[in-house]
């Protein structure tokens, strides 16, 4: 048996909102379904407004965008992100200021934070990785105290609850992924939540999402013609892909409930190996975190260590892969002045990490052999 590091899964609703999509004949964005999931994910995330995007990438590049940073500027992130986090602020002539992770839940440090705010800090993005949450009442505090934005990169973390509140509805704003390799997908696209109504932000988003163009305002009939206003791009989804994501938000909690139980039987299965001395921690979700369960990982003691039990479990048959580089490690992070040691928590993190195959349509006979095989190259250690 071979077992994929992540497959695609289907509700079985998908194929019939695509052929209404087609027989509608609007297949360019702010279509029917479009405007479905924007109001649906409104309404269970309780923001305040949702623009659908082509990605979370985008999406980010836009609620950056907003914040009209002046060269020299700095936002606060963690170096344990995608390249996507960072990129947006450079796009913008701004500095990534790349901080130390939380060693159990590698979420951003908010200690770690407070220590590099300075007069150019203009906001932070908290990243809530494999679908827990950052500690979002000391950021949003620290955000406050300081007088600074917050952007929640919550690509892999949509349906995740942090103290009953739905991650996404905590900072001025959040982006959200519907990439293949997430929990709910449309293949490609994003989203943009705003929860700050205090400065144009909603306004400014819809032009700069529209060519930078106000025909947002033109389609409401708010004015009777349209022109270009502002800096923007085409970032509109394509109708077809929201008809699928539709489909997939529809069961929500469903899919949530399927991959909860894949998880536990993992930690289950393999709790034993906390006391190894091969293996330091394993996945687990603080009290306070209601998880999506984006992802289950595994951290061994070293890279070493890390790297024959994968090289071994794709031997086997099990897909079994890690990430990330750390940003302040890379070609890039070098370039903005930073060097192996500076992040050492992050560091370890990113050379001990496993993660094992998790996707919702995952069988039992799948669970059972990755845990069998698991087992299997543990005893060979």
């Amino acid at each position: 048996m071979k077992v994929s590091f992540n497959e695609i899964y289907y509700t079985g609703k998908e194929i019939e909102y695509i052929k209404d999509c087609l027989e509608r004949g609007h297949l360019s964005g702010d279509g029917e379904y479009t405007h479905l999931v924007s109001s649906f994910l409104e309404e269970k995330l309780k923001v305040k407004k949702v623009l659908m995007i082509t990605s979370a990438t985008h999406a980010l590049e836009i609620a950056v965008m907003l914040l009209n940073l002046d060269r020299g500027d700095e936002v606060i992130m963690p170096s344990f992100t995608f390249p996507s986090t960072a990129n947006a602020v450079l796009l913008q002539g701004a500095r990534p200021v790349f901080v130390e992770v939380d060693k159990f839940t590698l979420n951003i440090s908010p200690a770690a934070v407070e220590k590099v705010i300075n007069e150019k800090t203009r906001a932070i993005i908290p990243v809530h990785y494999a679908g827990l949450s950052c500690n979002m009442n000391k950021i949003m505090d620290i955000a406050s105290k300081y007088n600074l934005y917050v952007i929640e990169d919550a690509a892999q973390a949509l349906n995740a609850k942090y103290r009953g509140k739905y991650l996404g509805s905590y900072g001025d704003m959040a982006c959200f992924s519907f990439h293949g390799s997430k929990n709910y997908v449309s293949g490609e696209g994003g989203a943009l939540a705003i929860n700050n109504l205090k400065e144009n932000f909603t306004e400014r988003a819809e032009i700069i999402r529209e060519k930078g163009t106000n025909r947002s305002s033109f389609i409401r009939g708010d004015i009777d013609k349209y022109t270009w206003v502002d800096r923007g791009s085409s970032y509109l989804p394509s109708d077809l892909l929201m008809a699928f994501l539709y489909a997939q938000l529809e069961q929500i909690e469903e899919i949530r409930q399927k991959r909860k139980k894949i998880f536990h039987y993992y930690r289950l299965a393999l709790k034993s190996f906390l006391d190894n001395n091969f293996l330091e921690w394993m996945s687990q979700v603080p009290e306070e975190n209601d998880s999506n369960y984006h992802l289950f990982y595994l951290l061994f003691k070293d890279s070493i260590i890390r790297n024959r039990v994968m090289k071994n479990l794709k031997n086997k048959g099990v897909n079994a892969t890690f990430h990330y580089i750390p940003l302040h490690l890379s070609k890039m992070g070098k370039k903005l002045g930073y060097k192996e040691g500076d992040l050492p928590i992050t560091e370890t993190a990113s050379r001990s990490l496993l993660r094992l195959p998790l996707y919702t349509g995952m069988n039992i006979e799948e669970m059972k052999y990755v845990v069998d095989k698991t087992l299997e190259v543990f005893g060979e250690l």
